[in-house]
């Protein structure tokens, strides 16, 4: 288990929940991390785009001035 999931875990056993309930209870507070970690990666490919937009539009952009 994760960190955060462990300490949900042990959160909802301090307050005498089931073991199968707590696991459960952790496991679904996770699913968002899978959600963050997509939107992170999908940031990163539009960085990339624009990176190579910005260098293309600079390229153009002198071309046209140093002819």
């Amino acid at each position: 288990m994760a960190t955060m999931q462990s300490e949900v875990f042990e959160a909802f056993r301090s307050l005498n929940v089931s073991d199968e309930l707590a696991i459960k209870a952790a496991s679904a507070l996770s699913k968002p991390d899978d959600v963050v970690n997509k939107l992170d990666s999908d940031v990163q490919l539009l960085k990339w785009m624009q990176g190579v937009t910005l260098a293309f539009v600079i390229a153009i952009t002198l071309k046209i001035f140093i002819h």
